[in-house]
């Protein structure tokens, strides 16, 4: 089988990627970073240069950013909304019989705090959510035309390649520094945010898992466990040998984008997927990674 991978330089397009080549799948892997080869989905020519010269049977795009800001509305639209579209057609004219995956997200569903499914209305309640919805309307088109496309929605995942700036890669960085003793406090947002802690890896599996069947095109790919941010700091101090007490404060005034956010992966779990690292072990691959 031929996969290519576009936004393959991130968590999930890492493991992907290993876990496919472990199959024996032929993988070529893009992304804006990618060397000697970027490319940039919103690039209509070079997105179709790649399915044309790759001829894959498996196209999974999971180049985006993750920012929710205002400033961000045209990336967003570029990079995911015109991105999608850039690939469902280069699909379309040149490898019809292929299958597409596209990354969804759980932020893109109305948020009430209880367990979103694949029926959840969507809501735009970001720019990053707009362009998202826009991915998944676009999908739903081509699929009517005859096309193989497939929406995985992913929840919060974590991995040692998990980039900087995110608060999860923060908390571990700042437990290592305060137990080097070069830092005194970690000041985060909300301890009490609720989310998934899921294994990027076994998001991966996730997206081979829905494409390698025919009855739904559509699955939320997220663990349906939640735990705190105040869990994870926690987590990430003991791992250091340390009591979290009296070096942790929240940040003044902060406001968090939402409180909890959690996923129902029964449609998923109906295929046979589940997680298989939970939230300690991630802790200890992450802590690890940073030692």
């Amino acid at each position: 089988m031929k996969v290519l991978i576009l936004g393959s330089t991130g968590q999930a397009g890492r493991y992907l990627s290993a876990l496919l080549r472990r199959e024996g799948a032929d993988v070529t892997g893009l992304s804006l970073s990618s060397r000697p080869r970027p490319l940039d989905v919103a690039d209509f020519d070079a997105v179709e240069r790649a399915v044309k010269e790759t001829a894959p049977d498996l196209v999974v795009n999971l180049a985006a950013r993750s920012t929710t800001r205002m400033e961000d509305l045209f990336l967003h639209h570029d990079s995911i909304a015109r991105g999608t579209l850039n690939v469902l057609e280069a699909v379309r004219r040149h490898r019809p019989g292929a299958k597409v995956f596209l990354a969804g997200s759980g932020l893109q569903f109305e948020n009430r705090g209880e367990p979103i499914g694949e029926e959840t209305p969507f809501a735009a309640t970001s720019t990053y959510a707009l362009a998202r919805i826009q991915a998944v309307e676009a999908a739903r088109y081509y699929r009517s035309l005859g096309l193989a496309a497939y929406v995985g929605y992913f929840f919060h995942f974590e991995s040692p390649f998990r980039g900087p700036g995110h608060s999860s890669v923060e908390v571990v960085r700042a437990v290592r520094r305060i137990a080097r003793g070069e830092q005194d406090v970690l000041e985060v947002g909300c301890l009490d945010v609720a989310r998934e802690w899921t294994f990027a890896g076994d998001a991966a599996r996730g997206i081979l898992v829905l494409t390698g069947q025919d009855d739904f095109f559509e699955a939320v790919i997220g663990s349906g466990e939640t735990r705190t941010l105040g869990d994870w700091v926690k987590s990430c101090f003991e791992r250091a040998g340390l009591d979290w007490r009296g070096r942790v404060r929240e940040r003044p005034g902060f406001v968090p984008e939402y409180r909890r956010l959690v996923s129902d992966p029964a449609r998923l779990r109906s295929m046979g997927w589940k997680p298989e690292v939970g939230f300690e072990e991630l802790c200890s691959m992450m802590m690890e990674a940073e030692s």
